[in-house]
């Protein structure tokens, strides 16, 4: 900056050119010079809005680079062994010191810290009061949660945490009255009801997991093109598949039917792939192809939605995913491992089916009931608020907002202020959708006759039709 002028004085002429004083005339005092102005502090140079949410949003996504929660909780092989080994009487032994000999990659308590102050940068950075930092600000702080539960693995706090971020069977829908546990409770006496070999033919399970992973290939590069998408096998996964950013792994030692393979197409293909390849290639908002718990319900809602749609799902994997919340709401009420393991036995699942399915419930909690991981609550949760945001914004005229759960891993409250903000550039439509919300004819008609049917007197209707039933 240049320096103030300094002040003239008398002996200065008009011209600015210092003269020498008359004789007998005293010397002017020279006067102090101005003070400095005072500038504000700028940190580096201006960066516009877009500039700051997306390097907040490449924080947020390094940060949580190394927390993978499942593989925190994971039970190594030699559990299920030991416990055949008792011929399922003893539960395993698994509590807050086995947990501890399991390596996390990162520190919990140092990275908890990150995260505050990540969500601290964002409220300076933004402020309160924009949208966009209050789906950043809750991500951090769902993250900081994150990295508190997983420090407690293995003790009643563990739940506690994983209430918060997952739900529980209790909670209520937006309509204040129906619980998660009822529509669970609803939907067995429903599924229990249907009689499978009258449905349509049993496929065989015949494809190992090597197949899959070629037909699913074949697939997926159809689908996604240019963008490679990666499937593999993999020995250490409990569930039969699982999706990352852009790959699919398959468990070896499972076996599958055709309408296996077409189920993880749908599921994992065209919603958790797609999303999280929709969320990478965001420009600013980069958080979106990460999925921090605020989304799991959304994103296995959507999967299982997805499933239904396509006319791909059927009455078992329906009531597995649905005895999910069942078991969760029986642990949370006092039921122990070796309580939920008889009870899946007492529905007809083998041995080994009844472990993992009770191995799902308890991992990262206790095993003597009252403190279950409630994650496998986000499947029936998700399926119906899916269907309720789909309905309500074909009914409201906002057909629109629909696509945007496709954009990346979003919440239900995130969809209308990102779809906001495609107009100035921060958001990007998503690129990958399922043929049949790309065009949304067909689902609308779908949900305008749900709507319809669902204003009927059902009992009615079904007394009516049972009574003619009974003639034949």
């Amino acid at each position: 900056m240049p320096r103030a002028r300094e002040t003239s004085t008398r002996a200065e002429g008009r011209s600015g050119r210092n003269e020498e004083p008359t004789s007998g005339a005293a010397k002017a005092e020279p006067a102090e010079l101005a003070p400095e102005p005072e500038m504000p502090v700028v940190e580096g140079p201006w960066r516009s809005y877009k500039e700051r949410v997306a390097s907040l949003a490449d924080r947020v996504t390094e940060a949580q680079k190394p927390i993978r929660i499942l593989n925190a909780l994971k039970w190594e092989g030699n559990v299920w062994e030991n416990f055949r080994k008792s011929r399922f009487k003893e539960p395993p032994r698994i509590d807050g010191d086995w947990y501890s000999r399991v390596e996390l990659g990162f520190d919990p308590v140092a990275r908890g810290r990150d995260f505050q102050d990540l969500a601290d940068a964002v409220r300076r950075e933004l402020g309160a009061d924009d949208a966009l930092a209050r789906i950043l600000r809750a991500t951090c702080l769902e993250y900081r949660d994150v990295c508190a539960m997983l420090t407690v693995r293995g003790t009643p706090e563990f739940y506690e945490y994983s209430r918060r971020l997952y739900g529980s069977p209790k909670d209520t829908f937006p309509d204040g009255s129906t619980t998660v546990r009822d529509i669970a409770h609803t939907l067995y006496n429903l599924l229990n009801s249907l009689d499978e070999p009258t449905l349509g033919l049993q496929p065989p399970r015949d494809l190992d997991g090597s197949q899959v992973v070629d037909i699913l290939q074949g697939r997926f590069t159809k689908y996604f093109g240019d963008s490679a998408v990666n499937v593999a096998i993999d020995d250490g996964i409990i569930a039969d598949a699982a999706a990352g950013g852009d790959y699919v792994k398959i468990r070896g030692g499972a076996r599958f039917s055709q309408v296996d393979v077409d189920i993880l197409e749908v599921h994992e293909g065209w919603v958790h792939v797609a999303t999280s390849l929709n969320g990478a290639q965001q420009h600013v908002a980069r958080w979106l192809s990460k999925g921090p718990p605020r989304t799991t319900a959304v994103q296995e809602g959507l999967a299982v939605l997805m499933e239904v749609l396509t006319f791909r799902s059927h009455p078992r994997r329906a009531r597995r995913l649905n005895e999910r919340v069942i078991a969760i709401d029986k642990a949370e009420d006092g039921a122990d491992f070796l309580d939920v393991f008889e009870w899946h036995r007492t529905e007809g699942y083998e041995e080994e089916e009844c472990f993992n399915a009770a191995r799902r419930v308890f991992r990262g909690g206790t095993l003597v009931g009252g403190a279950p991981f409630t994650k496998d609550i986000s499947y029936t949760k998700g399926l119906v608020s899916n269907y309720h945001f789909i309905r309500s914004a074909i009914r409201a005229a906002r057909p629109e907002l629909v696509r945007f759960l496709f954009v990346g891993k979003v919440a239900h409250e995130d969809v209308p202020v990102l779809w906001s903000r495609v107009a100035d550039g921060v958001v990007r439509p998503p690129k990958f959708l399922p043929p049949l919300f790309s065009d949304l004819n067909g689902l609308a008609i779908w949900m305008a006759y749900s709507t319809f049917f669902s204003q009927m007197g059902f009992q009615e209707m079904f007394d009516y039709y049972a009574q003619l039933f009974r003639q034949a």
